[in-house]
């Protein structure tokens, strides 16, 4: 039976790597086409939807917020002051490095771990199982995904693999 580190750490970390690569097309892409930065990171698929940036930013909020409070830990804060491909590259390793920090020992209980948030302005309660396969993943894997989408609708070429990423 898997336990909590194997389902939600190295998941998340897949997700943000498979983000980082998506990123690293979409500036490659950019720059290609002779086409402004801005563009890209400033686009939006729909004029009420957040632009790329704070696509990108809330899912390294919602990982780093996962791993922390699964861990039991503090959860790292992050200025959501990003601009370019390069700082959101970064906000993304250091993500990543912070999730591959945590050791599947801290994780040892977290199924049922209270887990209290407040989002906008209402407090969210969880026990950990449910944090994690109700809240965390579907908002990662759907801010990860319009990341995706907002490149694949301008032009930059991608594909499902590298959403899934290796294998």
């Amino acid at each position: 039976m898997a336990n909590m580190y194997d389902i939600s750490i190295p998941p998340l970390i897949l997700a943000l790597n498979n983000c980082l690569h998506i990123l690293k097309t979409g500036r490659r892409s950019a720059d290609a086409r002779k086409i402004e930065h801005a563009v890209l990171l400033n686009a939006r698929l729909a004029p009420d939807m957040y632009p790329l940036i704070r696509q990108v930013q809330i899912a390294t909020d919602m990982s780093k917020g996962a791993g922390a409070r699964l861990a039991n830990m503090a959860v790292p804060q992050y200025d959501d002051n990003e601009t370019t491909f390069e700082q959101l590259e970064q906000r993304l390793l250091k993500t990543i490095a912070f999730l591959e920090s945590i050791q599947p020992q801290q994780l040892e209980g977290a199924e049922t771990r209270h887990i209290e948030l407040m989002v906008r302005d209402s407090k969210r309660e969880f026990v950990g199982l449910d944090y994690l396969l109700r809240w965390v993943q579907p908002n990662v894997y759907f801010h990860v995904t319009t990341t995706y989408n907002i490149l694949r609708h301008l032009g930059v070429e991608l594909g499902k693999r590298d959403f899934l990423g290796p294998k």
